[in-house]
This record gives structure tokens, C-alpha cells and sequence, in this order.
């Protein structure tokens, strides 16, 4: 028998770089159903604006959410059949903004989840830099600094431009 086969596997730990990110332009709640999702709310859990208001009446649960206890930087989630719904919690109230600190710990929060149950694929708007402001480029870092030892692949989705926004665009308000 060759030396080769008798040397033993590491099953324990990804191959370097096995992660990735994907990008795609659509619908978020178009994605696989057996797939998991993510997003950015704060502390209070109000979901009022943007896409948490989609979460929010797509999955319901808040008040499975406020039984979690969760605060900035960690993670809340819910199991939705097939998948589970990860409520990243980036700041205390609705109405400030969140820090890239809080971003980070919640998202090694859910990463922790995401291992301990066999978590590989999830589906994401562009976290925390709608409403919230963030800075894309600052928070594709944080993702791989995060999750570059795993094997999650992470599906980011975008909305596309209607052709009333991209007019509109560029008009300022007076």
C-alpha cells in the first residue's frame, strides 16, 4: 500500500479559502429556501424601515426574538423550516447607527451558529450599508476576516437600479 493512503485526513478544519462571497443582482427573498439569511437590526427590535420591515412580516417572530435577550453585537435567530434566520444586531435603538464593533461580534455570533449546525450558505442584502450607512468595502473585510476559516459561502444581493432611480439619481433636493 502506498504511503500516501494510510496518512490521515483533517476533516477538522476547511481548506484555507474555501469560503467565498458571491454577488448577485435580484431579489434577496428570491433565494433557495433551504438557504439562510441574514440582516442588520438594532437592539429594540423594531424593524420599521427598509428591508428588516420584509423580514419582519416574511418570518415574523419578534416576539421569539425579544425571549433571546440580545444585545448589540450578537446575534438573534429564528428557525424557518427549511433554514435560519439570522438578526444581526449592529446597535441599540432604530434610530442610531451602527458601529462596525457591533457588526463584527454579531457576525462571529452567527458564524459560531452557523458551524455548531451545519450552516454552509447564506443569503444577505449589502449588511449595514443601506439605512446604516456603512461603508461596503469596510464590511466585505470584516466578512472575510470572519468567515475566511470556514466553509460558508455567503450569497450577497443587491437591488437593481429602476431606471426612475438611476434618473433621480444624480438630482439633489433643495
Amino acid at each position: 500500500m502506498s504511503s500516501e493512503l494510510q496518512k490521515p485526513v483533517n476533516t477538522d478544519k476547511p481548506a484555507e479559502d474555501s469560503w467565498r462571497v458571491n454577488y448577485i443582482t435580484g431579489d434577496l427573498f428570491a433565494c433557495a429556501a433551504d438557504e439562510s439569511m441574514a440582516h442588520c437590526i438594532s437592539e429594540d427590535i423594531r424593524m420599521s424601515k427598509g428591508i428588516a420591515v420584509k423580514f419582519k412580516n416574511m418570518f415574523k417572530g419578534v416576539d421569539d426574538l425579544w425571549n433571546q435577550y440580545k444585545l448589540a453585537g450578537q446575534c438573534a435567530v429564528l428557525k424557518r423550516e427549511q433554514r435560519f434566520v439570522y438578526y444581526l444586531i449592529t446597535k441599540k435603538k432604530a434610530g442610531e447607527k451602527p458601529t462596525y464593533s457591533n457588526l463584527e461580534g454579531s457576525l462571529k455570533e452567527m458564524k459560531v451558529h452557523c458551524l455548531a449546525n451545519g450552516v454552509t450558505r447564506i443569503s444577505m442584502p449589502r449588511i449595514g450599508c443601506g439605512l446604516d450607512q456603512l461603508q461596503w468595502e469596510r464590511v466585505e473585510e470584516i466578512l472575510e476576516q470572519v468567515f475566511r476559516d470556514t466553509n460558508i459561502s455567503i450569497t450577497v444581493y443587491s437591488v437593481p437600479e429602476t431606471a426612475e432611480a438611476t434618473v433621480t439619481k444624480g438630482k439633489r433636493r433643495r
